[in-house]
């Protein structure tokens, strides 16, 4: 398995304004924690959405481009004319990594109009996905747990993941929105194991929600040995969302780095 690292970890509240066009700075944070690949936010790259500047830091940190998380709204029946744009430029960006994925993440901004809203997301994220496959780019949808979700509960998480193409979409669950929306991670990826294709790691403590990875309660030990009992060969993306990370992200990339590697995988046996 592969360990990555999400730069949502630098974007937290007010403190993502100092972290603009710092993406450079966050491969380098990555590598020196000890992980392999980065999945940025596609509105956030700065210089770096430049491919040839983009593949020049990665290949000099060691990183890889592990996805690009295309973050949008898909409130409509149909793709706006602006989020086909922003899609297609991730998608042809994306095309200059090969094997890197395109993972759908909708905006949260609201439950109203649910079952119309949920169809919607669902026919959008298809829609984008079957472009980026037909260009060559694997995708991966990613539900989230904010109360102004539309894929935050189970029942969200039914009527959604059922109707995913799965030809061309696969799943990325994020075991912390998982817990932070009533469900139990290992429970739910064991449910829909033949969509995943892409992880996510936070680790959650309902106080009122996430923590420092290793210190909530997320049982990773379990769900990583899950994963490699399956032989899993997929990206693992942190997504630190705990608290310290507004003041500290780079600390909270290390702090993680460290847990993997000292901790969660030592625990996990071979196959």
């Amino acid at each position: 398995m592969k360990f990555g690292n999400e730069c949502y970890t630098w974007f937290m509240k007010e403190s993502g304004a100092f972290w603009d066009n710092q993406l450079a700075h966050m491969i380098e944070v990555t590598a020196k924690a000890g992980m392999s690949g980065i999945e940025p936010m596609h509105f956030w790259m700065g210089d770096l959405s430049d491919p040839v500047k983009l593949g020049d830091c990665l290949k000099a940190n060691g990183v890889e481009l592990a996805a690009i998380a295309l973050v949008l709204d898909w409130n409509n029946p149909e793709e706006t004319e602006e989020e086909i744009r922003q899609a297609e430029q991730t998608i042809n960006l994306l095309k200059q990594f090969p094997g890197a994925l395109l993972c759908t993440v909708q905006m949260p901004n609201g439950r109203h109009d649910l079952e119309q809203r949920r169809l919607n997301l669902v026919a959008n994220v298809n829609a984008v996905s079957r472009r980026a496959v037909a260009a060559g780019v694997p995708c991966s949808f990613h539900p989230n747990s904010p109360e102004s979700s539309i894929n935050r509960t189970e029942e969200d998480y039914t009527v959604i993941l059922e109707g995913l193409d799965s030809s061309v979409t696969g799943w990325t669950p994020d075991v912390g929105h998982i817990i932070n929306g009533g469900m139990d991670p290992l429970a739910k990826m064991k449910q829909y194991a033949d969509l995943i294709n892409h992880v996510h790691y936070k680790d959650w403590d309902g106080n009122p929600e996430f923590a420092l990875m290793g210190e909530g309660k997320v049982d990773f030990q379990s769900i990583t040995q899950w994963l490699s009992d399956r032989n899993y060969d997929g990206w693992i993306i942190c997504e630190d969302e705990a608290p310290q990370a507004v003041d500290d992200p780079d600390g909270v990339t290390l702090h993680d780095g460290k847990w993997i590697v000292e901790t969660l995988i030592p625990s996990i046996s071979a196959s």
